[in-house]
């Protein structure tokens, strides 16, 4: 199992959002080459701002391993991280955040390039193109 096999299980994610109308991001965290979170955004379902995917599968991951740190583990999400999710990512001491495409307006990267724990490795544009077309789709519907 490699990257893009659990990109592709985070796509799948966002496809669920996708049909649900929910801006089409998804996200899983694997530990020990498991999957022990898989989550999307909820936002629009649960009135929340902060339901947003990544949120969700910290806090899913957190419930399965009886912790708040994931410091062995490896997010995949298909879009960047925003300021908020990176915020608890640097928090949970995620191992690795692996994302699909950037988010050139409101990503971490641009807006707060440190907010990562300091010994998180990131890997990105993995299945971007498939992820940048989920969102383009989402939004051309919307407009």
């Amino acid at each position: 199992m490699n990257d893009v096999f659990f990109m592709k299980k985070a796509l799948e994610e966002a496809q669920v959002a996708f049909k649900q109308d929910e801006i089409p991001i998804g996200a899983v965290i694997v530990c020990n080459e498991q999957i022990i979170a898989r989550a999307h955004n909820l936002t629009e379902t649960l009135t929340d701002v902060t339901a947003h995917a990544e949120m969700q599968a910290i806090t899913a991951a957190s419930n399965s391993l009886g912790g708040k740190y994931l410091n062995e583990c490896t997010l995949y999400v298909t879009v960047e991280p925003c300021t908020m999710c990176a915020g608890a990512i640097g928090w949970a001491q995620l191992k690795r955040v692996v994302y699909g495409t950037d988010d050139e307006k409101r990503g971490f990267t641009k807006l707060a390039p440190k907010a990562l724990h300091p010994k998180t490795v990131v890997t990105k544009g993995i299945l971007a193109d498939e992820s940048a077309e989920l969102m383009r789709n989402f939004f051309k519907k919307k407009r």
